[in-house]
């Protein structure tokens, strides 16, 4: 490799970066903060309104959040004053209204707490800016619920979950979590509509309790603790290859000699560089407030997870967007670039997000929770039944929650759920399941143990039942997972599908029990007969498993947009709007917004294959091929051979190369035929069946160059130096 080249200099810098330093919080004394002064120290939640309001301020307050009235604007005004000087005393100069708009990512326009009184500068939080702000909503996705310059919108604050401080290098903000609506009144964000689909599982889970006897229970709340997915690359590598600085993903790179195929990365010893940065991501974490329980390698190199405690569903939401932003701004003052794209590279894993999804009481009492002995639990074999029978019903609304163009790269992949929903409730549910609906008495297997054998070693506790990696939506002891979401996306709009197809299931199911007089084991009956098709136990992976689904009739939507095209049917229109979750106006304007995200998200990737292509790979494979024509033409004069080519043996390198400028010119008369339709709908389409697989064939005479090439002369950091020189 030449050493004037960037790439060379890249890897350099890669391999000499040092270890950093994080200089960890000291207390008084100069000894290191614990982790439980730390936590939440940047934090205004419930605990600091019970600690720093007024008595009685605080059980107002609490009132309005446990009985979800409105928040007057005294009791606003009363907590806004306490507020400010909270954040008086940290230093805070700043306040916004922290919001989830659907670009996916987070927003924030920061106001200063300075005023004017009587032209004497002070500073001040109003209640009225606590509780409202205005943003311009015309330059936010609208999904054409709203024209260009009606530019009107507003913020309001979501006081169930906890305003924080975030710190930056330059100075502290104070970011109060929000929903963002239009000025005529539509949802113009992710949070709205998932606090609307968390009231309405509490309605019909609360009324479901009250139908089993439990009149004690006046709300349900949903809980979720997302898992997190990430690539780390040192920031030199990828500042050389344009689609991983633009589009998060490589769109060309032939494989590594080693991949992930020694299974040696996951779980493994955590490089020094990662842990280093890895410490510095937990402190900032739990500074925000933020659980971060797990930290670990994953299967692919240079691939981790963490994982966070879980929370009410909009806080879970709020903390998994800022796990999102600290990853990225940790990463770099490590040097790193944290990669959230769903598949990076090819040939080894991409990455998911796992949503752990229950729902429990306001006493804290888990409804998913087995027991010790579930057969005998009518209120958990009720819940059971009714989040399967509402998997089953609205399967196609799950799969259209986690669609993308990042997700379709990575879904059934054998490394991610696959595009077919199904539901794995393990040996014992399932035979608990069965007796049911045999009509048989149902007898609870007794928790099993494992015999080590070994001294000195201890028994282990068997649970009942094993995991399945390869299920979208699988039972996990006490919770249901939700494996498909992918890594980059908002867990915001996946959970609220969830939510309201649970919420249409639990309606369902207390339908079926009116039906039956409040014969719960009859209910449960037909319950579990019209979502047995729904129920999969075996390897979700598997081409067996395609083709038993279409027997049952399940849907397998294989790419995004048709499984988009679920958004638009009366059915799902008619289930949002009657559980309040969404108008269809609101509803039609995501899957406008995705369709358009689809297409753009090709047409990103589309101009940098082939600006990587005409800058890099067909320069250095004409110069290679420059070199071989003097190289065979010196052969031929000197003798050595009448077919020096085949003496080199690159007798297809010409070949290979006008297989590049073919592929390369069907990529551009493809995206032009793309262009020309007038309607997103028809150009997401013509993307699934015309332009990726013109990519995938440029990408491919790409991938087969490059091996070929000298390495004085490839440009791009090639994948070994992307996977394996970051530490």
């Amino acid at each position: 490799m030449s050493p004037s080249l960037p790439r060379f200099q890249a890897v350099k810098a890669a391999s000499e970066r040092a270890v950093r330093t994080y200089p960890r919080p000291l207390d008084r004394e100069g000894r290191p903060v614990s982790v439980r002064e730390l936590f939440g120290a940047n934090v205004f939640g419930i605990e600091q309104m019970r600690q720093h309001l007024p008595g009685d301020v605080f059980r107002r307050f609490e009132r309005t959040i446990a009985e979800g009235t409105r928040l007057d604007s005294d009791l606003a005004a009363s907590i806004a004053a306490v507020v400010h000087d909270w954040c008086q005393a940290r230093g805070v100069t700043h306040f916004c209204h922290w919001f989830q708009p659907m670009t996916g990512s987070t927003a924030e326009k920061h106001d200063a707490f300075l005023t004017f009184d009587d032209e004497r500068p002070i500073s001040k939080l109003s209640g009225g800016q606590l509780i409202q702000s205005e943003p311009d909503a015309s330059s936010f996705p609208s999904g054409g619920m709203r024209s260009t310059f009606e530019a009107r919108g507003y913020t309001a604050w979501d006081s169930t979950s906890p305003m924080f401080i975030m710190e930056r290098e330059s100075g502290a903000t104070l970011c109060i979590p929000s929903v963002f609506v239009s000025y005529t009144g539509p949802a113009l964000d992710k949070k709205a509509p998932l606090l609307r689909s968390m009231r309405a599982i509490s309605e019909q889970a609360a009324a479901l309790c009250h139908d089993l006897g439990e009149d004690n229970v006046k709300r349900v709340i949903v809980t979720a603790g997302p898992e997190q997915e990430y690539f780390l690359v040192d920031r030199a590598l990828v500042a050389l290859r344009p689609d991983l600085v633009i589009a998060g993903r490589s769109v060309l790179g032939a494989s590594a000699p080693k991949g992930q195929m020694l299974e040696d990365h996951y779980f493994g010893a955590i490089p020094s560089r990662v842990q280093a940065f890895m410490h510095e991501l937990e402190h900032e974490l739990y500074k925000v407030g933020v659980p971060a329980k797990t930290r670990h390698n994953e299967v692919a190199p240079c691939q981790f997870e963490i994982a966070v405690l879980y929370r009410e569903a909009n806080v879970a939401a709020d903390h998994n967007q800022l796990v999102m932003e600290l990853l990225r701004r940790v990463a770099e003052r490590h040097g790193f670039a944290c990669l959230l794209h769903e598949k990076p590279f090819a040939g080894v894993n991409g990455s998911g997000k796992h949503i752990n999804w229950s729902m429990q009481t306001d006493a804290g009492d888990n409804l998913l929770e087995p027991t010790r002995n579930p057969a005998k639990n009518p209120r958990f074999l009720a819940f059971l039944a009714s989040t399967v029978l509402g998997v089953y019903r609205n399967a196609d609304l799950l799969r259209a929650s986690i669609a993308s163009h990042g997700n379709d790269f990575r879904l059934g992949a054998n490394e991610a759920p696959p595009a077919i929903i199904s539901v794995f409730l393990g040996a014992q549910l399932t035979a608990l399941c069965e007796a049911i609906l045999a009509g048989q008495d149902t007898e609870d297997a007794e928790r099993g143990v494992i015999e080590l054998g070994v001294g000195g070693l201890p028994d282990l506790a068997k649970d009942s039942t094993d995991r399945n990696r390869t299920s979208p939506f699988a039972f996990t002891g006490n919770k249901f997972e939700f494996r498909a979401c992918g890594s980059q996306m908002s867990v915001s709009w996946p959970t609220t599908c969830v939510n309201a197809a649970v919420a249409d299931g639990i309606r369902t199911f207390r339908a079926m029990l009116a039906a039956h007089g409040g014969d719960l084991r009859a209910a449960l009956r037909e319950a579990l007969a019209i979502s047995a098709p729904i129920r999969f136990e075996g390897n979700n992976y598997s081409d067996a498993w395609v083709e038993e689904a279409a027997r049952r009739g399940l849907p397998n939507l294989r790419k995004a947009p048709e499984a988009l095209d679920v958004l638009r049917t009366q059915r799902v229109e008619a289930l949002m709007a009657d559980l309040g979750v969404l108008t269809p106006d609101e509803l039609h304007s995501r899957y406008h917004i995705a369709v358009e995200r689809y297409v753009h998200g090709v047409d990103i990737e589309v101009d940098l294959i082939r600006e990587m292509v005409d800058q890099a790979v067909m320069p250095a494979a004409l110069g290679q091929l420059d070199e071989l024509s003097r190289t065979m033409a010196a052969a031929k004069a000197a003798g050595l051979s009448d077919d020096p080519w085949a003496e080199l043996g690159d007798a297809h390198f010409v070949q290979q190369v006008k297989e590049l400028r073919s592929a390369r010119a069907a990529v551009d008369a493809a995206w032009h035929a793309v262009e020309a339709l007038p309607e997103a709908t028809d150009r997401a389409r013509a993307c699934v069946e015309a332009v990726l697989p013109a990519v995938e064939r440029l990408r491919a005479a790409s991938d087969a160059l490059e091996p070929k090439i000298a390495d004085s002369r490839w440009p791009l950091p090639r994948y070994r130096e992307l996977l394996f020189q970051s530490w």
